[in-house]
């Protein structure tokens, strides 16, 4: 089994789910560990070590956890040479000085790789992130992070998988409309299972019910991302509105000193020309 893995994706899309499920299966335990609660490389090497055998270390939002560099900012040296790259802001690897006094993204790499050649297969260890792009590709290359696992929003095929583990059913006349639903929502898919999931584990749901009660709760999730786009729109308009007005303000206020410059300027004339 590959010794690293990257899960992605939105926020609440079973990220947490995928590692448990993971330790279960493995019979592993799990350290969660805290990069905002690390004081510098020697103590997250201490941490590292302090981990025992058939271990998962999971590194939750690794994009947020530490401001490895002491700032985040664009690598201007790798988009001046393609144009073409996007913009967006990465964890960047940079020479640091105060190695021993602070955490660093080098330092993190560098025990990574010394773990794997210490440890072998006897560890791993798991990234989270809802955003990918954010990540230096040093830190998620191939040979680090060998596994990259996108958890998306849940689809009508995993729906479908989901309705035949919890309900048995593989085929139903509400499933037209929920496959509709889920291609205008978003949801992810343990949400969609709590509405599939029976009430106790002798007993299977009506998939009736559960299948109405799931529609229902897409379409109320549909009702609320809409409301929360309009609200989004308003702010926006009403933020733009607002910096409309500031600069017609600065703008006036401007025009007002340079009308008082003018008699200034004027009487300054007329007495150089007295004299």
């Amino acid at each position: 089994m590959e010794a690293g893995h990257l899960l992605y994706g939105p926020p609440d899309t079973g990220k947490s789910t995928m590692i448990d499920a993971m330790a279960n299966f493995l019979d592993y335990g799990v350290y969660d560990l805290e990069l905002t609660a690390v004081k510098n490389n020697t103590e997250l090497r201490k941490l590292f070590i302090e981990t025992t055998g058939k271990s998962i270390i999971v590194i939750e939002d690794i994009d947020c956890s530490v401001d490895f560099t002491g700032k985040r900012h664009k690598d201007k040296a790798s988009s001046d040479k393609d144009s073409d790259n996007d913009d967006k802001p990465k964890l960047l690897i940079e020479p640091e000085k105060d190695d021993a006094t602070k955490l660093t993204l080098s330092g993190l790499l560098n025990f990574i790789d010394g773990l794997w050649s210490a440890c072998g297969g006897e560890r791993i260890i798991i990234f989270t992130t809802n955003h990918k792009e954010m990540l230096d590709p040093a830190l998620i290359r191939r040979g680090r992070m060998d596994k990259h696992i996108e958890m998306s929003y849940c689809s009508f095929e995993g729906f479908k998988v989901l309705a035949k583990n919890y309900l048995d059913v593989i085929e139903h006349e509400l499933f037209g409309e929920v496959q509709h639903l889920l291609e205008e929502t978003d949801m992810s898919p343990t949400d969609v299972a709590e509405n599939l999931m029976p009430m106790s584990k002798k007993k299977k749901r009506d998939p009736d019910v559960c299948l109405i009660g799931l529609i229902e709760a897409l379409k109320q999730a549909k009702e609320e991302a809409a409301a929360a786009k309009v609200k989004e729109a308003e702010e926006a308009q009403v933020k733009k509105a607002k910096e409309k007005e500031e600069t017609e303000v600065k703008k006036a206020k401007e025009e007002d000193k340079e009308k008082d410059k003018a008699p200034e300027a004027a009487n300054g004339d007329i007495k150089q020309g007295d004299k």
